[in-house]
């Protein structure tokens, strides 16, 4: 019976993914550096007025602000955004010190990768399937993230889709676990009022929605860490459920051979010596610092930050990346932009250079991948045809 990723890797059907992941790469780049975004000023000084009983101003949004001579709302200019950056020597450095954390992201998740494949996949292999994961991830939903993406990935670089799945799973457990283990760091160290907005009202909101996402999280890890480690077969039979579906009735067969393959690798994983597992744990570890520190890199560059603030920073963006992964926009877009806005104005009173920043954060985090990915994709087909 033909495998479900043979069709899925079809001659047209791999043309139309790579254009439509560059036109979408394309679009919603245009369209982040486009948008039209209000900010405050002085009252008199502006052209529009925020609309009453607006619960929450979407400053993005035209709808939420009306005409008015003597308004205390602006519109902000991309071309106004960036010129409120004052550029010295040592930001350049501090930039240059973003994008090697972002390079330092990749490389620890490229140690992961090959950690788990027990070096079966080369180094050039392994940059492939992690930079597409990073495509995946940028071009679907927080919410769904390229986790599902990157399983078919593995499994084109020749890993049995039942070990993929199990690797899959294993890094998603210790992504979870990080952010289960470095939440009640934080909070020991810095208090909760330093971390969520000074206003009571989003405060008790943003706090409550926070905690929430973290017992989902922290679930999400114990369920993962069960189905690996203790009861593999929970995701054969889980996979047994999705294949009564009608329309994947006839792959039953290969979803039962996917199942054994989860029980076989989770066998396999549980031989393993700690030693190991902290060598998995300390590449994710090392990947989500790098990550964080790419925004502590960019707040650098323009302001003064003490040690105790890059402390506070660092819980910030645990708070950020909550919202962003529980996002419905393609890779948090909008959502991301918000949230580091909100929760980093504490460290700047300028609405304009923390839009400016945001910006500088996604131009160098975010969009960088939709491009590398789109432009990588036609070469790893074509290099893993076989």
């Amino acid at each position: 019976m033909k495998s479900p990723l043979k069709s899925a890797f079809s001659g047209w059907k791999i043309i139309l993914a790579i254009s439509i992941g560059m036109l979408v790469s394309i679009w919603m780049l245009y369209n982040s550096l486009s948008a039209i975004q209000y900010t405050e000023c002085t009252s008199g000084s502006g052209t529009h007025i925020a609309i009453e009983n607006q619960e929450i101003i979407d400053f993005h949004n035209p709808d939420h602000f009306k005409p008015s001579a003597g308004g205390n709302y602006r519109v902000l200019t991309l071309s106004e955004s960036l010129n409120e950056i004052n550029w010295s020597g040592a930001s350049y450095a501090w930039i240059a010190g973003a994008i090697l954390f972002m390079v330092s992201r990749d490389f620890f998740y490229i140690i992961r990768i090959r950690l788990l494949t027990k070096k079966q996949l080369g180094w050039r292999a392994a940059t492939y399937v992690i930079l597409l994961w990073e495509f995946a991830s940028a071009l679907s939903p927080g919410v769904v993230g390229g986790a599902a993406v990157a399983m078919f990935i593995l499994n084109r670089e020749t890993i049995p889709f039942g070990k993929a799945t199990a690797i899959v799973i294993i890094t998603a457990f210790m992504d979870n676990l990080f952010f289960v283990l470095m939440i009640p760091l934080v909070f020991f160290f810095v208090h909760n009022s330093a971390l969520f907005p000074p206003d009571e009202s989003s405060s008790l909101i943003l706090s409550w929605w926070f905690w929430t996402g973290f017992a989902i999280i922290a679930s999400v890890c114990l369920l993962l860490y069960i189905t690996i480690f203790w009861y593999p077969k929970l995701a054969t039979r889980f996979l047994l459920f999705v294949f009564r579906i009608p329309f994947l009735k006839r792959w039953r067969i290969v979803g039962a051979e996917w199942g054994k393959d989860i029980e076989r690798a989770s066998k396999e994983f549980k031989q393993e010596k700690r030693s190991y597992w902290l060598k998995v744990f300390g590449a994710t570890f090392a990947s989500w610092i790098s990550r964080y520190l790419v925004i502590n890199a960019i707040l650098n560059a323009f302001l003064q930050l003490g040690f105790i603030d890059n402390i506070k920073v660092l819980g910030k963006q645990l708070i950020m990346w909550l919202f962003m992964l529980v996002s419905p926009t393609p890779g948090g877009s909008g959502v991301a932009e918000f949230a580091f806005g909100e929760l980093l104005s504490s460290f700047s009173t300028s609405a304009i250079l923390l839009a400016a920043l945001a910006i500088l954060w996604r131009l160098i985090s975010y969009f960088p991948y939709l491009f590398i990915g789109a432009i990588l994709l036609p070469s790893w087909i074509r290099r893993t045809q076989k």
